[in-house]
């Protein structure tokens, strides 16, 4: 138990990520790391699974699989498989608020932690100084799944906006065999395979392996652009906005609401994304808070206007689709909007699925140079300094799933996923104040440990609001984490030896 729970020291994660051939180069600023979270955050959710929050899955089979597990632990099994997941209707902008708190609270642990360790890896990296070896297996292994399954639901949003783009444009668009999900949960669809999904993302892995300033260069541009197509799509609808579609607020009560930012909550995890960028930083310290805090801020703001504006131009009983701004503008006529928005969502997806597959080749990375996964996952090109061969199995390794199956099961996914990862963070700066409380901090919690605390109770809060069938997806993916672990990373592990340079005993 003492080797499982043995922790390595800041500083020895410092040196190792200084050793030739396995360094990455220090290239960003503050404005391409808020950039960075920004093309995250932005385009990764509100132009996909806003609909599905607000409208609920309410549809199909009965089953206690599909509930939400607080309706299991508060009204049982029946009552709760037949519930269905209620949506938040109108009610969805308190649901975007629910979360943007939430994450809040997260957001200045993943700023405190970033700021002591500038290192490739974000939440695996920090769990690995303060939890030990097994937990940061767990989170790693748990961020893989994060970072992977929100992709994959990201390329298939992108696929929807793309065909109404091409039928904007050219009055056609890709049959339907290729380019929509052969799946829907276990049931097919007819399709053959989702090719746009997966073109696009080995398109931006090769981008990727080209080179980091390169891959910033690009983001920044098309932030810029999706940003102001959010803002064009809030001012130009608003006057479209009815009292008749925001009444009532609250058709399912609070638990529409919490269900809803449950599944909403997906839309704002690319802020935690900046901190994989910590060891290619050239200021981490100063930078890093600036670029997470300054993400959620700016994100927040911008969510909670669009979820406002969507739900009063049309019923929120209409907008249970993989594209609904695009289609709630042409229910209402506006197509010009409709194409402009369309424009925003293409690129705003694009920056989202850019800096995800960045964010999932890093944790694999640090894994990898720590040797708890094969060394070829931490070989760094000769030319280029990026992790290569990382990105390139990460592109495959979300592009053949986004091909095949649909939105709705890779968000709840990703949400649990990120929540754990949250837990574990908020945690984490528990630990570190106990432990080494003399360190140096450019940025600290205020209120700690009151504001972790408060942290990882929303986030169990919001865990509450996933169905069943998620959670025990989740427990799956972990236990075939730790026969991995058991069987493969541990022996590989230099922990596992007696002495290692400076390791610590939890």
């Amino acid at each position: 138990m003492q080797q499982l729970l043995r922790t390595k020291s800041i500083d020895s994660l410092v040196d190792e990520s200084h050793e030739e051939g396995k360094k990455l180069k220090r290239t960003l600023g503050p404005w391409s790391l808020i950039a960075f979270g920004i093309g995250a955050v932005i385009g990764s959710g509100i132009f996909t699974v806003t609909g599905t929050a607000a409208a609920g899955q309410t549809g199909g089979t009965a089953s206690i699989f599909k509930a939400p597990l607080m309706d299991l632990l508060l009204h049982g099994a029946s009552a709760a498989s037949m519930s269905g997941r209620p949506g938040a209707g109108p009610g969805l902008t308190l649901s975007f608020i629910l979360t943007a708190l939430t994450c809040g609270f997260a957001a200045l642990c993943y700023a405190e932690l970033a700021s002591m360790i500038p290192i490739a890896g974000s939440a695996y990296t920090y769990a690995y100084t303060t939890l030990g070896e097994l937990f940061a297996w767990i989170i790693g292994w748990d961020l893989i799944l994060e970072y992977a399954v929100s992709n994959m639901s990201v390329a298939v949003g992108f696929s929807a906006y793309f065909n109404v783009m091409c039928d904007y444009l050219f009055g056609a668009h890709l049959p339907k065999y290729l380019s929509e999900p052969a799946f829907v949960g276990h049931v097919r669809t007819g399709s053959l395979f989702n090719i746009p999904a997966l073109l696009i993302v080995m398109l931006l892995s090769w981008l990727l392996v080209r080179g980091v300033k390169e891959s910033a260069g690009a983001n920044n541009a098309m932030v810029l652009i999706k940003v102001s197509a959010v803002l064009i799509f809030v001012f130009g609808a608003a006057h479209a906005v009815q009292a008749k579609n925001l009444h009532p607020f609250l058709p399912n009560g609070f638990p529409g609401v919490l269900t809803g930012a449950a599944i909403v909550f997906f839309t704002f995890i690319g802020f935690d994304s900046v901190s994989t960028a910590a060891e290619e930083c050239k200021n981490p310290q100063r930078n890093m808070p600036m670029g997470i805090i300054g993400t959620l801020v700016i994100c927040g703001i911008l969510y909670t206007s669009v979820a406002f504006v969507l739900t009063g131009i049309v019923s929120w009983k209409t907008l249970d689709n993989a594209a609904p701004v695009a289609n709630a503008l042409h229910a209402i006529g506006m197509d010009r909007l409709r194409f402009t928005v369309t424009v925003g969502a293409l690129l705003g997806m694009l920056s989202s699925l850019l800096v995800y597959q960045y964010g999932q080749a890093r944790v694999w990375f640090a894994m990898s140079r720590d040797r708890l996964l094969p060394g070829l996952f931490s070989r760094v090109h000769k030319i280029h300094q990026t992790p290569h061969v990382s990105t390139w199995i990460a592109g495959l390794a979300v592009g053949i799933p986004a091909g095949l199956w649909d939105i709705d099961t890779f968000a709840d996914l990703s949400n649990i996923g990120t929540l754990f990862a949250f837990v574990v963070v908020s945690a984490g700066v528990i630990i570190l104040r106990r432990t080494q409380p003399d360190r140096r901090r450019s940025f600290r919690v205020p209120f700690s440990p009151f504001t972790p605390v408060l942290a990882i109770a929303c986030c169990f809060g919001l865990m509450l609001g996933l169905p069943l069938e998620t959670w025990i997806r989740f427990f799956v993916w972990l236990i075939i984490g730790l026969v991995i672990y058991f069987g493969y990373s541990r022996r590989r592990s230099p922990l596992h030896e007696p002495v290692f340079g400076k390791t610590e005993i939890a």
